[in-house]
């Protein structure tokens, strides 16, 4: 199965196009949770277990691992092999460099860590990023308009033929890139106005939105505009969107137990992966 038709079965059978972003910020764990590497796994474990039967995707951002060196990646390791095969698993990396770099990243995300995507940077063309667009069973997304306050600065820059922003010219040039069905974009939820005319731009281009829960973004319009309308991504259940949440769900491991707040921690966490599941659902 491709990546695309993978994700669309999960997608089906959860109902749901949620990601879950997990990336354990060792200042902010909760309560009984040493502030070092062990207690980042113990609790990037607790909310993956807890949040698995409601989401589509993984993503894990692989700076929070890396921080921690050689241990912090052997953790990343582990995480991975915890997630079931049906699960597709985003590594966030933001990487792209001359060809034989990106060869050799291609064989360590895809091949080494056992990532079924990763997302790319689009600033060195098309041919320094080929290793990953051509893996027909694996998946990139490229960085079209982040999530960042800052993003503008250099990606609303216009550029000619058309007239356009930059990172309107990177949807258009992605979307003939590779052999088809192996590259989409990440498109912010902060920036519901360019989502739709990326949408509009790259109607078949799968797309992963960030920024949605503690970033600000709207859930609405990313799901009238986030879903393919065209082939490859398209037509399938979720049109190949999925909306990462990662603050939102892990963060409900330090709300305080009360009325409708179960008083077990994973118990918090599940229900938001849950809440979070419900508002991302796969469109008829």
């Amino acid at each position: 199965m491709t990546y695309l038709e993978r994700l669309a079965a999960r997608s089906a059978a959860t109902g749901t196009m949620l990601c879950l972003g997990i990336d354990p910020d060792p200042a902010t764990l909760p309560a009984g949770f040493s502030p070092g590497l062990a207690g980042v796994e113990r609790f990037a474990t607790l909310v993956l277990d807890a949040a698995l039967p409601y989401v589509a995707a993984v993503k894990p951002n692989l700076s929070f691992y890396e921080a921690f060196g050689s241990a912090g990646l052997a953790v990343l390791e582990r995480l991975r092999a915890r997630i079931p095969s049906d699960v597709v698993v985003i590594g966030d990396g933001k990487r792209g460099d001359i060809d034989t770099t990106s060869a050799r990243q291609t064989v360590a995300y895809f091949d080494a860590l056992g990532f079924d995507a990763v997302t790319i940077n689009p600033y060195v063309g098309e041919e320094g990023l080929r290793t990953y667009l051509e893996r027909a069973d694996h998946f990139a997304y490229v960085l079209c308009r982040t999530s960042n306050p800052g993003a503008a600065e250099l990606q609303g820059l216009r550029v000619s033929g058309p007239d356009e922003p930059l990172w309107a010219r990177v949807a258009r040039i992605v979307a003939g890139w590779g052999p088809g069905g192996t590259a989409g974009l990440v498109v912010g939820a902060t920036a519901p106005d360019e989502l739709r005319e990326a949408r509009a731009i790259a109607p078949g281009l799968a797309f992963l939105v960030p920024g949605v829960g503690a970033q600000g973004g709207s859930i609405e319009p990313v799901l009238a505009a986030g879903p393919a309308t065209a082939p490859p991504a398209g037509g399938r259940p979720g049109g190949g969107l999925v909306v990462n949440v990662s603050r939102g769900i892990a963060g409900a491991a330090q709300a305080e137990p009360g009325p409708g707040v179960p008083a077990d921690l994973a118990e918090r966490v599940a229900e938001a992966a849950r809440s979070w599941s419900a508002k991302l659902p796969v469109l008829p």
